[in-house]
């Protein structure tokens, strides 16, 4: 089998470059996923899309991102089931406040609606919050959740339309090098000649990387997210809604809600089976800032991983050492949201055009250069 290009990973990232490759024009593309298309870190994401972000790239990077969701159902057939219900990010710090309030600044500059609002603004939005302690928020309306197996499949059935094949149940097992051209990919279906590798594999990228002697520095982190009973009077605009303090966030999912945050004490690894030991910091946040959670009943939880990077910001970019191997991977929690956007870059990135917007910074070699560049609004 023959390839001009060989997309690793079969999540948004993945999906999303090939069908902006094949919309461009590129014929001759092959997708491998070792598993089912979505099966990673895709079909465990919380849903969230947004541009409130602290990093400029980033900000621009969702916003981009935004459009194409807005767009998505008429321009791939597919409903993603897209909510535009804002994201509310609850502040009771002083020193947030002003970050926030330097990052709407920065939002603004760049066409995001965001705004700081007071507390009891907040509240109306979000009317399961408590405000005791809360000094502020910050609300774009522009922001939401959409549903993220929908949006891997209306973009995998858009590029097998324009003639990508993708290959399910296929495992890239080594990339072969003559000097420093990729000159093939190896996989359990067999071998793939090409001259072109684009890694897209989530928590699965430094070994993808490792295979072609680069260095992508990712580590997998479970992540889980619990889901309950129907919530009486629930209503259909309430926001994402996140307190910045604990990381507990939530957002409506069908009758009820979806929950999760973040555990400190969790450890990199590829485990994504469920466990309990997060629950007592998950109650404490809801007594905190959300006590009305505490009477609904889980009826599910699930984990997923994220793709941590030292400075939880992606990686982007093309391989300096190593002739056209490409990469979108790293996204510490923010990589399905990205997804649309970060499909035009890479497109852009292999056709030798400019992108709409530089991400070299992004580049995987910044740490080796001592330039990190950190992300503040993680969720």
């Amino acid at each position: 089998m023959r390839a001009d290009a060989v997309i690793i990973g079969g999540g948004v990232t993945g999906v999303s470059i090939a069908y902006h490759l094949a919309a461009a024009g590129v014929r001759d593309l092959v997708l491998v996923e070792r598993d089912e298309l979505a099966s990673g870190s895709t079909s465990k994401a919380a849903g969230g899309v947004r541009a409130q972000f602290s990093d400029e790239l980033n900000i621009q990077l969702g916003a981009r991102s935004l459009e194409a969701f807005g767009r998505f159902q008429e321009e791939i057939g597919h409903d993603i089931g897209l909510h535009r219900v804002g994201y509310l990010f609850l502040l009771s710090r002083p020193e947030e406040v002003a970050s926030f309030e330097a990052g709407v600044r920065l939002q603004n500059s760049l066409g995001v609606p965001s705004r700081l609002i007071t507390p009891k603004e907040a509240r109306k939005l979000s009317p399961l919050i408590s405000t005791d302690g809360l000094l502020a928020a910050a609300f774009s309306p522009d922001d939401g959740h959409c549903t993220p197996e929908a949006v891997v499949h209306g973009y995998a059935s858009a590029a097998r339309a324009l003639g990508v094949r993708i290959l399910r149940h296929t495992e890239a097992t080594g990339i072969e090098r003559q000097g420093t051209a990729v000159t093939a990919v190896s996989t359990t279906l067999g071998r793939i000649a090409t001259d072109t590798v684009i890694c897209a594999a989530g928590p699965w990228s430094r070994a993808v990387g490792a295979m072609a002697g680069v260095q992508l520095p990712v580590v997998p982190l479970r992540r889980q997210i619990a889901v309950t009973q129907p919530v009486p009077g629930l209503r259909p605009d309430l926001p994402m809604t996140i307190d910045f303090t604990t990381s507990l966030y939530f957002h409506a999912e069908g009758p009820g809600l979806l929950l999760g945050m973040s555990d400190p004490d969790e450890q990199p690894g590829f485990a994504t089976d469920p466990h309990d030991r997060w629950i007592p910091r998950l109650v404490a946040a809801m007594q905190q800032r959300a006590p009305a959670l505490l009477d609904l009943r889980r009826t599910g939880t699930w984990a997923g991983l994220y793709e941590i990077t030292p400075d939880h910001n992606a990686l982007i970019g093309e391989a300096a050492s190593v002739s056209r191997f490409l990469y979108a991977t790293g996204f510490s929690g923010h990589g399905f949201l990205q997804g649309p956007a970060v499909g035009e870059v890479i497109r852009d990135l292999y056709l030798g055009r400019v992108p709409f917007v530089d991400v070299s910074p992004l580049s995987a070699d910044r740490f080796a250069a001592d330039a990190p560049r950190p992300e503040a609004n993680l969720v």
